[in-house]
């Protein structure tokens, strides 16, 4: 389901044909869609960078154990080191747990930061620090990475230049939306899954029996009934702008590229396998589909990684198994198309987790260390930055927080990280206080 007012879900099953096509009710298109579509305008009149960059970013909600991936600590207590061996990497010297094997073999793909400061450990406020590399402020609702691009660079082709696959997000503090830049530059959510035997989107897919042809027709029938209307209207400025909106609308419905973004059941099964038969491996191969079709901005949503209680056998039996074949998988047939240049790739999440394990077989949340990766767009496959201490609690070489995350991610797409926008009362506002992670620049 696409859903241009994040946060809010409904039950879509009631939508009729007689409904998809009223404009006015398009079952979230009729009436959102133009409101998202009247910022185009806005965005090409700010002056979008010249710097054509897109992005892909993976979020793993609830805080994913740096200590049981890509920092283990081998040599420190069982309570501290956990139920995992570890594994060689192809950079000599560098070990990774032995749950992560083809991130380990595929490693010189990408960047990886171990020395990650989040300075938070609760849920909510993480996904709108990490997300926008502003902690939460209540009078100052910061927006997300792909609010930001949506807002400055605007539309590539008819697709949204922002979309959200799955809703594994904590949005109590705004987190993950558009903050002070407007429902119009929201995401659209698509919570379908990808990896159903026929998966069909929302508010872009028509239902069963309406094909192209009838919804020409209903475009001819709705085009005279606007203009008896507006014949009788008082305001025929209003109601040009409106329209004009609403013909943008359809046209994402009807344009081609939108219609093949989504028909995933067309790919080469063996890639399809290798991605992974899954809801997050075949988000990842649907997120790369969505930038060849002019996507700007997609952010994958994954949970299950608060792991309390039985952290290792979660990580090893259902959480990391997917993000391992698949992710390596998208950079790989990223960078076989020729993307990989032109496309940034992160891996975030809220916070590591506790170097001491629980009673219950689990870690807790842990505010001063965590990883992140990214790749793509320039950034040096094979280098890891950063360390921890010897039970994975402190950084001790080359520290970022989220800020340097979010002003690497602005420097990659283009964007000026000392960008100011205007809060719906007319304040200015910095998007981001930070600079760039130099070492990936």
């Amino acid at each position: 389901m696409l859903n241009l007012l994040t946060g809010l879900s409904r039950d879509c099953e009631g939508l009729s044909r007689r409904s998809f096509l009223q404009i006015g009710s398009l079952a979230g298109v009729g009436v959102t869609l133009p409101m998202l579509l009247a910022a185009k305008k806005n965005a090409m009149a700010a002056g979008g960078a010249a710097k054509d960059v897109n992005c892909i970013l993976i979020w793993t909600q609830g805080g994913t154990s740096h200590h049981d991936t890509f920092d283990p600590k081998p040599n420190a207590p069982v309570s501290v080191k956990g139920e995992f061996g570890v594994i060689d990497t192809a950079i000599p010297g560098v070990k990774f747990t032995e749950i992560c094997p083809t991130f380990a073999k595929e490693i010189k793909r990408y960047g990886l930061l171990r020395g990650w400061n989040p300075q938070n450990g609760s849920h909510g406020t993480a996904d709108q620090w990490v997300m926008s590399g502003r902690n939460f402020n209540p009078a100052v609702p910061y927006p997300t990475y792909g609010s930001v691009v949506s807002h400055y660079k605007g539309f590539k082709s008819a697709m949204p230049p922002f979309i959200q696959l799955g809703n594994a997000l904590d949005r109590r503090f705004g987190g993950g939306s558009s903050g002070i830049l407007g429902l119009a530059n929201n995401p659209f959510e698509i919570l379908s899954d990808p990896n159903a035997d026929k998966f069909t989107v929302r508010d872009i897919t028509p239902p069963s029996g309406i094909t192209s042809e009838r919804v020409d027709r209903r475009k001819q029938m709705l085009a005279v009934i606007d203009d008896l209307q507006k014949k009788a209207d008082t305001q025929p400025a209003a109601f040009a702008a409106l329209d004009e909106n609403y013909k943008t609308a359809l046209n994402m419905i009807t344009a081609p590229e939108t219609k093949g973004a989504f028909e995933i059941e067309k790919e080469d099964a063996k890639l399809r396998e290798g991605y992974g038969r899954n809801r997050f491996g075949q988000s990842c191969l649907l997120a790369r589909r969505l930038i060849e079709a002019g996507v700007r901005f997609v952010t994958v949503t994954d949970g299950g990684w608060d792991t309390h209680a039985d952290n290792f056998k979660s990580l090893k039996t259902s959480r990391i198994p997917p993000v391992d074949k698949a992710l390596p998988q998208l950079l790989i047939d990223l960078e076989q198309r020729g993307l990989l240049a032109s496309t940034l790739v992160c891996w975030f999440t809220d916070f590591g987790r506790t170097p001491k394990i629980n009673s219950a077989s689990g870690r807790d949340h842990w505010a001063s260390t965590g990883f992140a990766i990214m790749a793509g767009a320039g950034v040096p496959g094979g280098h890891v930055l950063g360390a921890t201490d010897d039970e994975g609690g402190f950084v001790t070489k080359d520290e970022y927080n989220s800020s340097h995350l979010a002003a690497t991610v602005y420097a990659k797409l283009g964007i000026p990280i000392d960008l100011i926008a205007k809060a719906q009362d007319g304040r200015p506002v910095r998007l981001i206080e930070g600079e760039p992670i130099k070492e990936w620049m």
